[in-house]
């Protein structure tokens, strides 16, 4: 009797036990807005009606509300896709040689030619050279032809509701309900990326309640279609993080033997004067002209053992607010400086 009271007791331990375990693994996470089932497809309605009355406490109307998500549907792949972690396949050359290739470089100039009043105003307007305008709209949407074909209101809820981001891409979602409600794009046409970027320039919801800019006048800033908008908009982001006019955004340069890496780095404290940089061993690699020797910068080394990297000024880091990736940044720049050999004829510099 007692060896089955035993063989019981175990039993049931066994028991808890695995129920314990299938509790862990039912995604049932903390909800930034209170949603407490399992973030599995089966309950992404559930979901949904949530976020409805989420969205009606942050001021979002019923007629938006409606509209938004009258049709919304779960996407499967734009979980794999923001769960992905893609392996480094190439060198920043290897990237450069695709992101600024001659092919790049040449419709820039055709684009430039096309659309010239629209970015001039841009730089007008914003005090942003042209060059960066061109190089940031190749870079994001290969001038506007990448510009994402997802419904925005479905991949954001559906990536708000796997949970590891829950609060950030709920908050673009609800920047995303606003600008429907503000009447700036009709729900049929509020196509992006995967992640929710959109239009031309490839900005978040967020992004574009915060920096987009009505290039025209005309009350409606139209990032994915209107010229003067997409232009505005993202020389007015750059110019409000911080660009500074006079300064370009790097050098590439050649770093000494047993360079410490530890100094490599945008943080504050890492900022040295040119001259102190050079004092360190660090020689300029090309004919592009030099900072002046008193002007703050930073070394990083996208390719780590390269004994190669860049000396950049604070406008490479108001390029990496943008995007938080030194290969986005470098090719932005090194495809504005493709441009000012005074083939654009820009009139506000390079």
């Amino acid at each position: 009797m007692k060896l089955i009271k035993a063989l019981v007791l175990v039993t049931t331990i066994f028991v808890i036990l695995g129920c314990s375990n299938q509790v862990s693994t039912s995604e049932i996470k903390p909800s930034y807005i209170g949603f407490d089932k399992p973030r599995e497809q089966q309950y992404f309605a559930d979901y949904i009606d949530v976020l409805k009355q989420y969205a009606k406490e942050q001021g979002i109307n019923d007629n938006t509300i409606e509209t938004a998500f009258n049709d919304v549907y779960y996407i499967e792949h734009v979980i794999k896709a923001d769960k992905s972690q893609p392996e480094k396949k190439a060198t920043l050359d290897e990237y450069l040689a695709r992101a600024v290739s001659p092919a790049r470089i040449e419709l820039a100039k055709q684009k430039y030619l096309q659309f010239h009043p629209q970015i001039r105003n841009a730089t007008i307007l914003t005090n942003v050279p042209q060059t960066y305008i061109l190089a940031l709209w190749g870079v994001e949407s290969g001038y506007g032809k990448y510009q994402g074909k997802e419904d925005i209101i479905s991949a954001l809820s559906t990536l708000a509701f796997e949970g590891r981001r829950e609060q950030f891409f709920v908050k673009e979602l609800i920047s995303a309900l606003t600008i429907l409600q503000n009447g700036h794009i009709q729900k049929s046409q509020f196509k992006g990326s995967w992640a929710g970027a959109m239009g031309q320039n490839q900005f978040m919801p967020s992004s574009y309640l915060t920096y987009g800019l009505d290039g025209d006048g005309d009350g409606i800033i139209d990032i994915w279609n209107n010229m003067d908008d997409i232009f505005a908009s993202t020389a007015n982001y750059l110019s409000t993080v911080g660009w500074d006019s006079t300064q370009s955004w790097g050098n590439k340069i050649k770093l000494p033997i047993n360079f410490n890496s530890q100094l490599a780095g945008l943080e504050n404290e890492k900022a040295k004067d040119v001259a102190d940089w050079l004092k360190m061993g660090i020689t300029f690699i090309g004919n592009k002209s030099q900072p002046k020797k008193t002007a703050k910068a930073w070394v990083i080394i996208p390719d780590t053992n390269s004994g190669e990297g860049y000396l950049v000024s604070n406008n490479f880091r108001t390029l990496m607010h943008w995007n938080r990736s030194y290969y986005f940044a470098v090719s932005v720049g090194m495809l504005a400086d493709s441009l000012t050999d005074g083939s654009l004829n820009t009139e506000e510099g390079n």
